[in-house]
């Protein structure tokens, strides 16, 4: 597609992660207050620094740390699985089956089923980070086996996980007993009478965010170190420690998160919302230019160096471009994601704008170089 594509790509990608990492140390700040009382800029920074400490390790730390973090949450997911089920069949003492909460209060579609859509925008962005595996294959043994393995078992981990609670979620309780702000697993587990549900899931919340806070700045910090050895970013980003890991990158990006940190405790309001709709709908972006690029790579590419195969291309391949471009669309017309849309695309012009920017300073460059010096 051309080398502002993949420009676009590096930056944007950072960009997204690195507020993301902002984002959520100040999430896993509040979720500490639940325990500790003390202000939430410096809850937010002691996070900061224990993941960048941690991913200034080694690799095999943030592997170590995310290995424990996703095994926390997958384990409580499937006990939440195995107790809603449990509840809702009426197998547990004092209870019943029942499923009456999926059709009462409105029917299946209370909101009618636009509000269906509506909602894709956000589930989206909870969908975000199961590329990452493909970023972290590179340091792997075997690099294409890793991402095989990953592709074929996501499908199937969404399905469960994601679908498979949020139904029991549906089943348990009310869709309207909600609250804005507090999460619908407590809620469900005090509702089925379990108690201290609030300090255990506050606990697994934890671990998910600095999971993706963990994750994040590994992603932000290895874009970085491909950009600058592709030449797209300053060289000295390319150097590792003595443990191997792109120290300068790390700590660049980690410094976006600091600030991001800062500006939620300083201009909450004005600087740190900027910053977040500005990445808001980045993500998509980039998933929409990857997934043009594959179509394009696809068809010159011969089928004997193909390890990886995309399912069912190209029909898969264009529905992914398609359901993007219409969430997308979706958000036009909503009014709380619009600012988001356009900011995200003034993120974009911005990072097209640089790369022809550096492009003609390149080619002058080269052309002094070139010239004839005078006598």
């Amino acid at each position: 597609m051309g080398g502002w594509a993949g420009f676009s790509v590096a930056w944007l990608y950072w960009y997204f992660w690195v507020i993301v990492v902002g984002f959520e140390a100040v999430a896993g700040g509040k979720v500490l207050g639940y325990w500790f009382h003390a202000p939430l800029w410096l809850l937010s920074l002691c996070l900061m620094v224990l993941m960048t400490a941690t991913n200034l390790f080694s690799v095999s730390s943030f592997g170590e740390f995310e290995f424990w973090f996703a095994g926390i949450k997958v384990a409580t997911i499937v006990a939440f699985l195995v107790v809603g089920t449990l509840f809702v069949l009426g197998l547990l003492p004092g209870h019943d089956a029942d499923f009456s909460n999926l059709t009462s209060r409105g029917g299946f579609f209370p909101k009618g089923v636009g509000a269906v859509f509506a909602a894709i925008v956000v589930v989206i962005f909870s969908m975000v980070g199961a590329e990452i595996v493909t970023v972290a294959a590179a340091e792997s043994r075997d690099p294409a086996l890793a991402v095989q393995r990953a592709t074929r078992s996501v499908v199937a981990r969404i399905g469960v996980f994601f679908v498979g609670s949020v139904f029991l979620l549906a089943a348990i309780q009310p869709w309207d007993s909600v609250e804005v702000g507090a999460s619908p697993y407590v809620a469900a587990l005090r509702h089925m009478g379990l108690r201290g549900a609030d300090q255990a899931m506050n606990a697994v919340v934890l671990t998910a965010v600095l999971s993706c806070l963990n994750s994040g700045l590994y992603t932000a910090s290895r874009m970085l170190f491909v950009a600058a050895d592709r030449g797209e970013a300053p060289a000295r980003l390319v150097r590792l420690s003595r443990r191997g890991v792109p120290h300068v990158a790390i700590l660049c990006s980690s410094a976006i998160g600091f600030g991001c940190v800062l500006m939620a405790w300083l201009a909450p309001g004005t600087v740190f919302l900027f910053l977040l709709n500005s990445s808001g709908a980045i993500i998509l972006f980039v998933y929409w230019l990857i997934a043009l690029s594959q179509i394009i790579l696809r068809r010159r590419t011969s089928e004997e160096k193909l390890r990886v195969k995309m399912w069912f291309f190209p029909v898969l391949s264009v529905l992914a471009l398609a359901a993007i471009t219409a969430v997308l669309v979706q958000m036009a017309f909503d009014r709380a994601a619009r600012s988001q849309l356009w900011l995200s695309l003034l993120s974009w012009a911005v990072v097209v704008a640089v790369y022809f920017v550096a492009r003609a300073r390149g080619r002058r460059r080269a052309s002094t170089r070139g010239s004839p010096r005078p006598a």
